[in-house]
């Protein structure tokens, strides 16, 4: 994979992310999507919805508001339970989230593993199994278990809130500060991580709002809207994309982790006993729709979770292999009754669904599944980004994203910009366009023009020469083999729709 500061700068050079309001220094862990990463973004979304949405008749979409009358996060438990556990460094004078700490040690070690495979890999040859290597070597078994033991004992002590022995955990480590070296700590605090803000024309009858840090509430508050309206039968899905705020004090890893970001969810009603099975399902569904996009399947893991949210009965993360480790790319969660039961108990209105087959009213339980749309596009785009050794000693940087997400599909140049070139391309784009996000490019020798479109992720270029003109034939080129071939121009739309249509994409789940 790629270095990390190459896929931040060439996000910046072609367009697809920019820090926000640079021109004043920007924003620390705030950024804005350019013209490539906002078609980038689109094409995740609308990839996301298709599955999730038009190829379910018992999922719905919503769009709630970001202000949510403030008793909303009280019922929900993030006034009281939406915390980080901060540690500050008494040298950098630096502020660290403790959890994190760990997890970055516990990756350390991970990567020894790596190292100790790959060692082993090139030893054996074809005939090595990694699984069984993994399970039988000694050493990588040590640092399996050193993991294991680590992550367990922070799970219990953050389930416990027993900050005193998180904090006795990192020093017993000896995790040092990353910027100053030091391992002179503060205690372990709770932090609450939401953004306040004010509702209404004075400062003394203004209410107190919160930004949403999450969009699941706005689609439990509308259960009932939904259910009713939509005359739906459990189970169903409500889904929803939508911005969400973080007041993160350790914002780091590029677009990773924001403080205002976009997350795509979907709530999963079903009868109480049954969610085991949905969370079971709901986690092949998801991991089959990330495999759909041919991102590698040793780029992806579950890692279920030791210490659960004060709502879930069983959760865990989809982690995807970005260029620091593994990380959460998405989190599937059993969220038992806890929401609706407790907006219920809040808002004094009955959330309850009547089920025919049962003959009773019951609080519904629910399964989520949660991506953040960032993190998708941060995956995406640095499993996508490479340097390539040509056969003729030369180099090109190309960037491998899924052409279903790509945001341009089809690049069409004319060899030369004379002898009705021009004019026929134009009249190709007029014809794609309807279907396929298409360009025009003539600057530069088309050998150029190639290397562009390669770094900005088009599949495709369509080349018009002076053959075309005589026989209505123009030159394919296919981004990732580089290979070429003469093609007629009444052909190229049926063979775009076979590469390009979500449907022969999405029939892979």
């Amino acid at each position: 994979m790629t270095d990390f500061k190459k896929i931040i700068s060439h996000a910046k050079e072609y367009g697809f992310v920019f820090p926000s309001s640079e021109i004043y220094d920007g924003l620390s862990a705030v950024y804005d999507y350019g013209q490539n990463g906002v078609a980038l973004k689109k094409n995740i979304r609308d990839y996301w919805w298709k599955a999730m949405v038009q190829l379910h008749h018992n999922i719905v979409g919503i769009d709630a508001a970001i202000f949510m009358h403030p008793t909303t996060w009280k019922a929900s438990g993030h006034v009281d339970a939406f915390n980080d556990p901060l540690i500050d460094n008494k040298d950098s004078k630096k502020r660290y989230r403790a959890d994190v700490l760990v997890e970055d040690y516990c990756a350390k070690i991970e990567n020894k593993i790596e190292k100790e495979v790959n060692k082993a890999a090139k030893r054996f040859g074809e005939a090595f199994d990694p699984q069984q290597f993994k399970a039988t070597n000694p050493r990588v078994v040590g640092y399996q278990e050193k993991i294991d033991g680590i992550l367990k004992r922070l799970g219990k002590s953050l389930e416990a809130e027993d900050l005193a022995d998180v904090k006795a955990l990192i020093e017993e480590l000896e995790i040092a500060c990353p910027e100053s070296g030091s391992r002179n700590w503060t205690d372990v605090k709770q932090f609450n991580l939401m953004f306040g803000t004010k509702l209404g024309a004075s400062a003394e009858s203004a209410m107190d709002l919160y930004l949403r840090p999450e969009t699941a509430q706005g689609i439990f508050v509308n259960f009932l809207n939904v259910q009713k309206t939509g005359r739906m039968k459990i189970p169903f899905g409500i889904a929803q994309t939508g911005k969400a705020f973080r007041n993160e004090i350790v914002a780091r890893q590029f677009i990773f982790r924001m403080r205002e970001f976009e997350q795509m969810e979907m709530q999963f009603f079903v009868p109480p006993g049954s969610q085991k099975e949905w969370y079971e399902k709901w986690k092949q569904t998801r991991l089959q729709w990330h495999l759909s996009l041919g991102m590698g399947e040793e780029n992806y893991r579950f890692h279920d979770h030791e210490k659960l949210a004060h709502y879930a009965d069983a959760a865990a993360d989809i982690e995807f292999k970005f260029p620091f480790g593994f990380k959460e790319l998405e989190g599937i969660h059993s969220r038992t009754d806890f929401d609706l039961g407790s907006h219920e108990k809040y808002s004094g209105k009955k959330l309850q669904y009547f089920d025919p087959e049962r003959n009773e009213n019951y609080v519904p339980y629910v399964v989520e599944t949660s991506i953040g749309l960032d993190r998708m596009f941060l995956a995406t785009l640095s499993w996508a980004l490479r340097e390539e050794k040509l056969a003729d000693g030369n180099s090109r940087t190309v960037l491998k994203l899924p052409a279903i997400l790509a945001p341009t599909k089809v690049a069409v140049l004319p060899l030369v910009k004379k002898d009705g070139l021009p004019e026929m391309a134009q009249n190709i784009i007029d014809q794609l366009k309807w279907e396929h996000a298409v360009v025009y490019d003539e600057k530069d020798a088309v050998g150029r023009r190639y290397r562009r479109q390669d770094a900005l992720g088009t599949p495709y270029c369509i080349t018009v020469d002076h053959q075309s003109l005589e026989d209505q034939t123009v030159t394919l080129r296919d981004r990732d083999s580089m290979e070429q071939e003469r093609i007629a121009v009444a052909e190229l739309s049926s063979f775009l729709d076979a590469k390009l249509n979500p449907k022969h994409w999405l029939q892979k789940i």
